[in-house]
């Protein structure tokens, strides 16, 4: 199967193991890292992840991946919450995380209020509206960003 393949079929399966103990996925990475491939999967629910539902996602998706025997090659296997620096991935994470302080990388080089041109954006989100996220830029300024030219966005830790 091609790498894609495994990050849906992964998907697919995390997603039916998480909802009925309430635990949805965050983000997956299927990725080389020196010699071994790496399945890292990050998990949250309402009130918190916990090491136990971390152990209890990561036995099932093992035994179900076991079964399946779809991996094109040998894999470590990772379970763990996102952190505090949680990426943002999903349209809802924006909506859900308005208000609180975000780090957002882009593809291009993109234009702020006062005509700064820069790929990395910091400050509070506002929200997003009709795929394009608000920013009041920790430095003054404003940017709006179309969601598709993100490239990486996440939660920054507030001191």
């Amino acid at each position: 199967m091609a790498k894609v393949d495994v990050a849906e079929r992964v998907t697919e399966i995390v997603t039916e193991i998480g909802a009925p103990l309430g635990i949805s996925l965050v983000d997956l990475e299927y990725k080389r890292e020196g010699r071994d491939m790496v399945l890292r999967i990050f998990l949250e629910k309402e009130g918190g992840i916990n090491l136990d539902d971390c152990a209890d996602v990561s036995r099932q998706l093992s035994d179900i991946l076991d079964v399946e025997d779809f991996m094109p090659e040998h894999f470590n296997l990772e379970v763990s919450s996102p952190g505090i620096c949680r990426p943002l991935k999903k349209v809802a994470d924006y909506e859900r995380f308005q208000g609180h302080l975000v780090k957002v990388k882009t593809f291009d080089t993109l234009t702020d209020d006062a005509g700064n041109k820069r790929k990395t954006f910091t400050g509070k989100l506002l929200g997003v509206q009709d795929g394009v996220i608000s920013i009041d830029l920790t430095e003054g300024q404003h940017a709006s960003i179309p969601l598709d030219k993100v490239a990486k966005a996440n939660l920054e830790f507030e001191f």
